[in-house]
């Protein structure tokens, strides 16, 4: 499972790196893995723009793993298109599971 490489197991939860694509006809999540940059990739329909695309990347990912808005938080690269977000009350196995799911890995 290369997609394994964007998550990992902190003190903070379990922290997932992703390429976010802003202004997106439709949202989706995982719409791929990028190997270089080693992060998943999330399409938003929100633009860059006062924290917009941000918040949607938060809600999606939430609906995603079916935990609580709350659960899930940026961690770092807020005007970046990487992002390193944190992931609670999940396990890693979970995640991976059920991104290997959707990446068929």
């Amino acid at each position: 499972m290369v997609f394994t490489d964007a998550v990992k197991c902190s003190k903070d939860g379990i922290l997932i790196r992703v390429h976010v694509v802003p202004g997106s006809s439709h949202p989706e999540f995982p719409a791929g893995y990028n190997q270089w940059r080693k992060c998943i990739e999330i399409k938003v329909g929100a633009c860059a723009k006062e924290n917009q695309a941000n918040a949607e990347v938060l809600r999606e990912i939430a609906s995603f793993f079916h935990i609580a808005d709350h659960d899930v938080t940026l961690i770092s690269g807020q005007k970046s298109r990487e992002k390193t977000l944190s992931l609670k009350t999940i396990s890693v196995e979970s995640v991976c599971k059920k991104l290997g799911e959707v990446l068929h890995e």
